[in-house]
């Protein structure tokens, strides 16, 4: 009552001049959330035990900046999901702009440092889209509510949703670090901080510029985590598919490629910049050596020519010299390709294929020289190359085993069952069934429990799948289509699947029956003997939307059903693979009480039309009065004939003209010609007698109670 009255006064404050409006109470829908008022209870809380996968907390009256989001709502997941792949992005941009600096080799010998301007503005841009998705993620942080760690006691607990707690907690927890993330910093340095720099040394200004960049690098791989674990929280794996999650985690090592490609290729350059540094500052007593002139931009300085005419620090640092003095150490490879000096894409993928090699090898091909910064280097590739490769392998192993996981408990299962058959003796056509069967169980289902699957359902779930699934197979079951949608339901919720190979006895005459088929797809054999009788066989071919196991049915609507199964008056083999619908009997006899309130002529003349047993009947009994009729006519034909033989002998005078000129041996004729008849009619009558004795004892088949009487 408390709750009804609180959600009347919040819905009274949402609509304009606090209006009700007639019969709303009746007529509105129960809420998802309790909503507590603000001003007895602190903070409005909503109550999440039972959320609907899409939540939006928005008052209708609120404008869209007041809006609040549930955090475990579709929205939510929804962006959550798209800011993971601009996380990526940006992690993939930023390690672009280590390859702004290039070394530019002249006609003559020399080479100076320059900047790629193209690719300057091409990153600028692109970083900058990528900015803008977080600070976008920064303001719906300000809008998506918590859960109030007071309330996990029990379920998910409450949800907080005043605006101003929610602001106040992000701004305590996790605001700092999403500000530090989304500020454009390499676009700052690039274009406002570098330029301003004084210092002639390039190796000082690439190390500030390097700094800044992994500090807000790293910052962002730190949002990635509690990223995909939102993700994971909310539906357990980051990508729906095995081969998605095996991609990802590619990906992040193709990452980690990319990155160290790129501070290889920074450091090459740094490396070659110290030793022209080391090269000038040996040779400064002998010429004026002016490290600015290293620069591109200063190449048209006074005094650049006469310094390039005297200096040799390009012919002492040159890597492709073995005879220089100078250890470039593990850079020597970029260096002397001329991968520092090529055009972007040739040193892109020659700086990706060293830091995948190098990862993929734990550093072993690494000869160092005696440089600090290039040993760090080399031990951080060894230590985060382990690392990354042990997580790569795990989880590429871990999602590929996902994909053949149940390929390899069936193939476990038939090793198995082969070990079981042969350790017995089974004959070998034996196995030969027992291995169809298990291989057109595994076709059909891949290894799947569908039982087990829609029993962890709950009922209205299970129910919309299963109605789903075999609402319209059922309604091709002739007798079934005359039905209602609340007994199909009943039918649809408790029927299982079948699966039969090839030429295999589903149930023999006389066996007790304990389910009913209904075909989808294949083909079944049905005959019948009629009980044994003698020169009886009856064969029919039951195809998709005919059913079979009517006994049961017929046992289960009668008004005192006995404990005992019914018998099965046919034999049923599968001509072909075989998959079916089965009603159990314990299920059937459930439906059953629902079918004795349909005590329709138009059911059971539906039922009579399609069952077999009815057919066979018929047949037999239309044979049995086709041959009682022919036996009639003969009777009636040998009967006229008598009559007219027997007349001719009470008037002898007719037959007088023949009869001078016969003998007396011609009369004995014509009377063993009247026995011999009389005989023959007889033996017609006799007939006639036990044709009708076996259209008596052809009795009608069973079938189920229609009527409502016993309820009466």
């Amino acid at each position: 009552m408390f709750g009804s009255r609180v959600q009347d006064e919040v819905e009274m404050q949402r609509r304009p001049n606090n209006r009700i409006f007639p019969d709303e109470r009746q007529n509105q829908s129960k809420p998802l959330y309790h909503v507590a008022r603000a001003d007895r209870f602190g903070a409005n809380r909503i109550d999440v035990k039972n959320p609907e996968k899409l939540k939006v907390l928005n008052e209708g009256s609120k404008p869209w900046h007041q809006c609040i989001l549930d955090p475990g709502s579709n929205t939510v997941l929804r962006w959550n999901r798209v800011f993971l792949v601009a996380c990526l992005f940006a992690l993939f941009i930023d390690p672009f702009f280590y390859y702004l600096p290039l070394v530019r080799k002249h006609d003559d010998g020399s080479s100076c440092v320059a900047k790629d301007q193209g690719l300057s503005i091409r990153i600028t841009v692109l970083r900058s889209v990528a900015d803008l998705f977080y600070m976008l993620n920064i303001a719906i942080k300000f809008h998506t509510a918590y859960v109030d760690p007071k309330s996990r006691v029990l379920g998910k607990g409450e949800l907080v949703v005043d605006i101003k707690k929610i602001q106040q907690r992000y701004i305590r927890t996790d605001f700092f670090v999403d500000v530090l993330a989304a500020v454009p910093l390499p676009q700052v340095t690039v274009w406002l901080i570098m330029p301003a720099i004084k210092n002639s040394d390039y190796n000082v200004r690439n190390t500030t510029f390097a700094l800044i960049i992994v500090i807000q690098y790293v910052i962002r791989m730190y949002l990635i985590v509690p990223l995909s674990n939102q993700i994971i929280k909310a539906v357990g794996v980051v990508a729906k598919s095995a081969w998605g999650g095996a991609a990802y985690n590619l990906l992040l090592y193709m990452l980690a490629s990319h990155i160290t490609g790129a501070i290889y290729y920074l450091l090459s350059i740094e490396r070659q910049i110290t030793c022209w540094d080391q090269q000038c500052l040996a040779e400064s007593n002998d010429t004026l050596c002016k490290l600015i002139f290293i620069s591109c931009e200063n190449n048209g300085a006074d005094g650049y020519s006469e310094w390039q005419n005297k200096t040799l620090i390009f012919d002492n640092c040159d890597a492709t010299n073995s005879n220089i003095q100078f250890s470039y150490g593990l850079f020597s490879s970029a260096l002397s390709k001329g991968a520092v000096s090529s055009p972007f894409l040739e040193k892109y993928f020659f700086c990706l294929w060293w830091g995948l090699l190098q990862l993929s090898s734990s550093g072993n091909p690494l000869v160092t020289s005696a440089f600090i910064v290039e040993n760090a280097f080399a031990i951080a590739i060894g230590a985060i190359s382990l690392i990354l490769f042990a997580q790569l392998i795990g989880n590429m192993q871990t999602y590929l085993q996902s994909i053949s996981k149940r390929l390899e408990e069936w193939r476990l299962r038939q090793r198995d069952m082969d070990e079981w058959m042969r350790h017995h003796q089974l004959p070998a056509h034996l196995q030969e069934r027992v291995r169809r069967f298990v291989q057109v169980k595994w076709l059909a289902t891949r290894g799947v429990e569908e039982e087990s699957i829609l029993q962890a359902l709950p009922a209205d779930i299970r129910r919309d799948v299963q109605r789903h699934l075999c609402l319209d197979l059922v309604r091709r079951v002739p007798f079934f289509s005359e039905m209602d949608d609340q007994l199909l339901d009943a039918i649809c919720e408790r029927l299982v699947s079948f699966l039969c190979p090839e030429n295999t006895y589903i149930s023999r005459e006389g066996d007790p029956v304990n389910e009913m088929l209904f075909i989808i797809r294949g083909k079944l054999e049905s005959s019948t003997t009629n009980g044994g009788r003698s020169n009886f066989f009856n064969s029919i071919i039951l195809r998709p939307g005919d059913f079979a196991g009517e006994e049961l049915l017929t046992w289960a609507l009668l008004p005192k059903t006995n404990v005992h199964f019914p018998l099965s008056t046919r034999t049923v083999r599968s001509l072909t693979e075989v998959e079916a619908f089965a009603l159990r009997a314990e299920d059937l006899k459930f439906v059953a009480n629902q079918f004795r309130r349909l005590h329709s002529k138009k059911l059971q003349h539906t039922f009579r039309f399609y069952s077999h047993h009815w057919r066979t009947w018929a047949a037999c009994f239309i044979q049995a009065a086709w041959r009682q009729h022919q036996r009639r006519k003969l009777a009636e034909s040998l009967s006229r004939w008598e009559s007219y033989s027997w007349w001719s002998e009470d008037h002898p005078t007719a037959d007088k003209p023949r009869q001078e000129g016969t003998s007396s041996g011609g009369t004995r004729t014509i009377a063993e010609g009247a026995i011999a008849h009389m005989h023959k009619l007889a033996s017609a009558s006799r007939r006639f007698r036990a044709e009708d004795t076996a259209i008596r004892r052809l009795q009608k088949p069973d079938e189920p109670d229609f009527s409502a009487d016993h309820f009466d």
